[in-house]
């Protein structure tokens, strides 16, 4: 038996069978790879370049070690680390859709991109790697699609060597009631529209908005952090609440 109540989760708002969610984020990020990039730039007005660069500064990465961009999806960050671990150094690209894995590999390849990066499809709650492999691990807004949060921190802090460090870039909660109200109502109106007419799919952004209003609050996923081991948990609130990132350290 799972955790769950009645073995169920969430799927946005909509309740579904534990064993189903996957499939149904799959199908999401299948539909919507080809136009993530360009969604990315118009739903935060290129912000998120500005979030990730945040992580980026965050990470403490340095040349020569290992990085795995977990839920990396079209490659952004593992492009950055890639430049900065340099020839001695090693970046996996990890993703569980495959279709978000091709986009982020033929993205990377057109910049240059190649010695020191692999590509692995691999779900973040039983990743295929040995104890403590990575100096540093990035989940740039993949967590809230993950069905069993909980296992997959423990996961990650497993292929953490000790020293090492979790980065987690995710949206979260506006800490101002007016922001909130706005965001709210961009989220459930404007988005969707946006997704319909750049992606053809109103649907999946509408999953999107929702997914986001489940994640776990600033303060909750600290605790989840803790509890999965994690020490010296902390957050960052960015653009008022509406991102935070968190980082823990395995020691």
């Amino acid at each position: 038996m799972s955790k769950h109540d009645n073995d169920t989760t969430h799927f946005g708002y909509e309740q579904v069978k534990v064993e189903e969610k996957a499939s149904k984020v799959a199908e999401v990020f299948h539909s919507v790879a080809a136009k993530y990039d360009i969604m990315n730039d118009l739903m935060s007005f290129g912000v998120h370049r500005l979030w990730k660069r945040f992580a980026i500064d965050c990470s403490g990465v340095r040349p020569g070690q290992k990085v795995l961009d977990l839920a990396g999806g079209t490659g952004d960050l593992t492009a950055k680390f890639s430049r900065i671990v340099g020839s001695t150094g090693q970046v996996v690209l990890a993703d569980i859709n495959d279709s978000m894995l091709k986009v982020g590999r033929d993205k990377l390849r057109d910049l240059g991109v190649v010695s020191n990066v692999s590509y692995v499809q691999a779900n973040a709650q039983a990743l295929p790697f040995p104890d403590n492999t990575f100096d540093l691990i990035t989940i740039a807004f993949g967590l809230r699609n993950v069905t069993d949060k909980d296992e997959a921190l423990r996961s990650m802090y497993r292929v953490l060597k000790p020293g090492g460090r979790l980065i987690i870039l995710e949206f979260s909660q506006p800490k101002n009631e007016l922001l909130s109200k706005a965001y709210d109502f961009y989220s459930f109106n404007l988005l969707p529209t946006m997704g319909k007419i750049i992606a053809n799919d109103s649907e999946s952004y509408k999953y999107l908005a929702e997914s986001i209003r489940m994640h776990p609050s600033q303060d909750k996923l600290k605790e989840m952090m803790d509890d999965a081991g994690f020490e010296q948990s902390q957050f960052y609130n960015l653009t008022g609440g509406i991102v935070a990132l968190h980082r823990g350290y395995k020691f």
